[in-house]
């Protein structure tokens, strides 16, 4: 069985030591008898702080929702939000309130998910400030052997993309903070407390309970699909908000499921399965409007390569139905697409070759593959 982080705190307890402790954490930071990290640090440390991700420390916001300041009704420590109006940087508000800064949370191993960008900006901040940083690791629900997509280019970076990986890019989150701190000689006092028992597996075998990052993501299977289906919410199809399957049922008004499974079919794609459906987003996109398309079904994990499933799908989509499959406009007056900042690339948008993408971004994911080996800290099997 796998063990995270958090489970061996009482091992290098000395780090949380001789100061004031901020915990940066989400409703995934719990150990693996499900007891909560705030919990945990609170019975052995100078617990001061709490900080808050997209979502939240409780997991209660809404994806995108802006936050403020509160309190804790659990613990009435403060808690500052790390996703407000304001700022996602560690303000001096913030780093007035802690000596020692320590992240646990779940992150589910793909570029364009916040908490990544989140933790970038701790390893800044805490090296710009002289703040000690303790990563409470945890495995990739990914794995850390396959990596996919193109890297992103920095024209596109945002908090999306906050830097030149892959979409799905196989670190654990103490690696990827390694190597933000090493690549950049950013001289961060970054410790990592590992986990144990994982050898680069996929979620379905380390023996553990699936700890939902967010609403939207209430199962692996769907996180697993996530790789690819995230790009539509850079388009006016429905990726699944306000059903009972986000991120496995994309579709939109007018659009025949059948005829959407019976291409999806002969695309061939390993790995994946699709049935029609048709339903009434309660939320989001087309909200309240009956639309159809179709859902996906994860037949093997391995074989799955999610990324080039998401390209494969959108183009079908837009040969088919292409008034309903367009591109959202732009969020910010720059007029970068949002398709763009979450490819990394502006290839989509501007109607790029699939085949031809596709090929660039194995090139680029088989190059960031060997580079990412030097900042493990897990053999792989």
């Amino acid at each position: 069985m796998v063990r995270y982080g958090v489970d061996r705190i009482g091992e290098y307890r000395d780090l949380l030591s001789g100061g004031r402790v901020a915990l940066l954490t989400s409703v995934t930071g719990r150990s693996s008898k499900n007891v909560a990290t705030i919990d945990l640090l609170g019975r052995i440390c100078h617990l001061t702080a709490l900080l808050g991700p997209e979502h939240g420390v409780r997991g209660d916001q809404a994806a995108g929702a802006l936050t403020g300041n509160s309190v804790d009704p659990a613990t009435g420590l403060p808690v500052y939000s790390l996703y407000s109006a304001d700022s996602k940087r560690l303000r001096s508000e913030i780093l007035d309130k802690f000596d020692i800064l320590v992240y646990d949370m779940q992150d589910v191993g793909l570029r364009f998910y916040t908490f990544l960008s989140t933790l970038c900006y701790m390893v800044e901040d805490c090296a710009a400030a002289g703040k000690r940083l303790v990563v409470l690791d945890r495995p990739n629900p990914l794995g850390g052997s396959v990596v996919e997509g193109g890297v992103l280019q920095s024209a596109f970076q945002s908090f999306v993309g906050c830097r030149p990986i892959p979409t799905r890019y196989g670190l654990t989150a103490g690696e990827f903070a390694r190597m933000v701190n090493e690549r950049e000689r950013l001289g961060c006092d970054l410790h990592i407390v590992p986990c144990d028992g994982w050898h680069g597996e996929m979620f379905p075998t380390w023996g553990q309970i699936w700890q939902m990052p967010s609403l939207s993501l209430p199962t692996f299977e769907g996180t697993a699909l996530y790789a690819g289906t995230c790009i539509f919410e850079g388009t006016t199809l429905s990726e699944g908000r306000g059903t009972a399957a986000p991120f496995r049922i994309i579709g939109g008004p007018g659009i025949d499921g059948e005829k959407m499974v019976r291409g999806f079919s002969d695309l061939k794609l390993p790995g994946v399965a699709s049935t029609p459906v048709y339903f009434i987003p309660t939320t989001s996109k087309h909200q309240g409007v009956p639309c159809g398309g179709l859902m996906l079904h994860v037949t093997d994990h391995q074989a799955l390569r999610p990324v080039e499933l998401g390209v494969r799908l959108l183009d079908l989509f837009q040969r088919y139905y292409p008034e309903q499959s367009a591109f959202l406009p732009p969020p910010r007056s720059d007029g970068t697409p949002f398709i763009s900042l979450l490819t990394g690339c502006g290839d989509l948008a501007a109607g790029c070759d699939k085949d031809a993408l596709l090929a660039r971004w194995r090139s680029e994911s088989a190059a960031f593959a060997q580079e990412k080996t030097a900042y493990h800290l897990y053999e792989r099997t």
